[in-house]
């Protein structure tokens, strides 16, 4: 189908920190290469970006750092939108969702869903922390996850196995706010009712069967595990306030209010933002992280349908994960590559980064950046391929003709084929582009680099000017076409490169995408700027600062961590602690739970009975390695089911700084099952 204009949006990034390099890998630079080649095609485009200002996370971040959340969002709103610019991302807008326009925009859209009957009105349990006096957000939770055992899960989702929670699922879960174990308590809050709007998602999703198999497979995979009503509003004082009666104290959930911030920040771009989103001769794609597919893929559409008078997400490219020098981005291990950071230490050098991620593009699967593979991407393509290009094109032009472009005198057949064959990378690169395989198109370019690179090499125009000038002619003017070419096709993807050598070339600045079809946009005698290098090596020393930048960050983090010790919990009596039933044991048989990283399946004699017991110890221990091992074990904690098998009671372990188990267990050897711990 063609389209009268494209809608394009990149996940608004949560106002809690700085940007690094896995944000602008994952979403904010592919979607900009996307949007450049369209504004190149001439096509009407408009994308669209912004901080998001009400996610839990801020409120956490606001009460770490002893500030408001308005402070916490007005100071990463602004290192955010100023990084992004730096770096070349042409937002048409970014905006925020802590804006008027915002709040009167998610207002309006939950009271038209509201009045027209869509949610379900539902009082169920929530937690809630007697201590501090308020219900818990899932993020203000923290529990044992059922699925692989990790401690510090949180209540919407395991950041270790990336499971999706429900608060209510965690193993002993404690307010993130006072440390306390939460009690569930009746509140009030409006559901929206996937499961009965299933059949009309199914059909969506179906109809998108040519989406990345990343992103049709996780929707598919939610689809078939069957969809349940989730709930649109929070007990929480930051965010929208729900604009209906008898929701005092309530705000939209995050993810309702979140993805209308595209809408409300088109609102104040253009008062045609209808155009933009009502229009069904316009385009929407939403650029995303794989972590946000079964939002912008349901919900959100869910929400649309509801409404009724939006159109839908035609394509959703969500990427995988990069990581760093081998180990996973943590933001609060301080293990990323900062974009700011970057743009300091690295001046003028914003498409190096930018070549680098869009190479290493985790498309298909998570990748990797590396510092000496940044190093090599730049000294041995940027460098001694594109750059060395032009730099012996427009060095030899000056010095044989004055900068002038010389006639080309006369085409051999293979100048012929190759002319040809320059014509058809507008093609290549634009089939890739549109088909969001970035880094093949990425590729697609250099090739037309490298081909300019042999065809130099080939020719020796330096050699041949002492016996065949009007041949070295020829060869210095398509020479110069190719690079005309290159400047126009590298915008998308290296635009500060493509101004500095559409300058250089004193090329037309209005040249567009299927110009670069044309292979004379230099004119015999048009007169170019003076020659410069493109892109200067990487030294072996920069790189080293950066590589021992991260590895003083990482001893930083292991002495926060010594450091780190928990603090004592609150008081408890004599009376409590002994109707605590711990008795030594002997663990008979141990297998793993399947379909699970961190849990074993204990059999574990206690002198009273022979009981299973399922402990997040895999991560830690081998089933076979720990047979006869003597534990201590609670014996009259409540049975729990966990993975569908019921636990009756639990092993005490302890807990290094590195997250490591070890058992707490009798040292003598002649201890008997069943005896007390006292």
């Amino acid at each position: 189908m063609t389209y009268k204009r494209y809608t394009i949006t990149a996940a608004l990034p949560y106002a809690n920190g700085p940007v690094h390099i896995g944000h602008l890998a994952g979403c904010y630079l592919p979607a900009d290469i996307y949007t450049r080649y369209l504004r190149s095609k001439g096509a009407d485009v408009k994308y669209i970006c912004g901080s998001d200002e009400h996610g839990v996370p801020i409120t956490i971040k606001a009460k770490k750092e002893g500030i408001t959340p308005q402070q916490v969002v007005d100071k990463y709103n602004k290192i955010m939108g100023d990084s992004f610019k730096e770096f070349g991302i042409s937002f048409d807008i970014y905006s925020r969702t802590s804006s008027p326009t915002h709040h009167n925009t998610a207002s309006e859209f939950f009271k038209t869903l509201y009045d027209k009957g869509v949610f379900k009105e539902e009082i169920t349990e929530q937690y809630f922390d007697e201590k501090a006096n308020q219900f818990l957000a899932d993020r203000y939770i923290i529990g044992t996850c059922p699925k692989c055992g990790n401690e510090n899960a949180y209540g919407d989702q395991c950041e270790k196995c990336g499971t999706s929670l429900s608060p209510t699922e965690l193993i002993n879960p404690r307010s993130t706010l006072s440390g306390e174990k939460p009690v569930l308590k009746k509140t009030k809050n409006w559901f929206l009712p996937l499961d009965t709007m299933q059949p009309d998602i199914e059909k969506y999703i179906d109809s998108h069967k040519d989406w990345k198999p990343n992103v049709y497979g996780q929707c598919k995979s939610w689809l078939n595990a069957g969809l349940q009503p989730r709930a649109m509003t929070r007990d929480l004082d930051w965010g929208v306030k729900v604009p209906i009666p008898d929701a005092e104290g309530k705000v939209l959930y995050v993810w309702f209010d979140a993805p209308i911030g595209y809408i409300s920040a088109t609102k104040d771009l253009t008062p045609d933002w209808e155009k933009y989103w009502k229009d069904k001769e316009t385009k929407l794609v939403h650029f995303i992280g794989k972590d946000n597919i079964v939002f912008h893929c349901i919900i959100f559409p869910a929400m649309l349908m509801a409404e009724g008078s939006f159109i839908l997400p035609e394509n959703v490219p969500a990427n995988e994960f990069l990581n760093l020098e081998g180990d996973k981005i943590s933001t609060s291990r301080n293990w990323a590559v900062w974009l700011h950071e970057y743009l300091l230490e690295f001046k003028d050098k914003q498409d190096v980064l930018r070549y680098t991620l869009c190479a290493n593009a985790p498309e298909t699967k998570d990748n990797d950046f590396t510092w000496k593979d940044f190093q090599a991407k730049n000294n041995n393509e940027l460098v001694a391929i594109l750059g060395n290009f032009v730099n012996r094109t427009l060095v030899l032009t000056h010095k044989y003709y004055e900068g002038k472009v010389p006639d080309a005198a006369e085409y051999t057949k293979a100048d012929v084929l190759l002319l040809d064959e320059i014509s058809k990378y507008p093609a290549k690169i634009a089939a890739s582009i549109e088909q969001y395989r970035f880094r093949e198109a990425l590729g697609e370019l250099m090739n037309l680099a490298r081909l300019g690179n042999k065809y130099l090499a080939d020719n020796e125009p330096w050699n041949l000017v002492k016996t065949d000038a009007k041949r070295v002619q020829t060869i210095m003017n398509i020479s110069l076409q190719i690079s005309a070419n290159l400047s126009v096709l590298m915008e998308p993807f290296l635009p500060f490169t493509a101004k500095k050598l559409s300058t250089m070339l004193n090329l037309n600045e209005g040249l567009k995408w299927n110009d670069a079809t044309r292979t004379n946009l230099l004119l015999s005698g048009h007169q170019i700027g003076t020659a410069s290098l493109l892109f200067e090596k990487v030294e072996d020393e920069t790189i080293a600062a950066q590589v021992q930048k991260l590895e003083d960050s990482k001893k930083q983090n292991a002495l926060d961590n010594v450091a780190a010790v928990e603090p004592a919990k609150a008081e408890t009596s004599f009376d409590d602690f002994s109707k605590m039933d711990i008795r030594t044991g002997t663990i008979l048989e141990a297998e793993r739970v399947l379909k699970t990283d961190k849990l074993l399946k204990l059999l574990i004699d206690t002198g009273i009975d022979k009981r299973t017991v399922v402990s997040g110890i895999a991560g830690s221990y081998k089933p076979e390695e720990i047979i006869g091992q003597q534990v201590c074990i609670l014996v009259n904690l409540a049975p729990r089911k966990i993975k569908g098998i019921e636990s009756r009671g639990m092993i005490l372990m302890a807990e290094n700084n590195k997250g490591e188990l070890s058992f707490v267990a009798p040292t003598r050897p002649d201890m008997n099952n069943g005896g007390a711990v006292k």
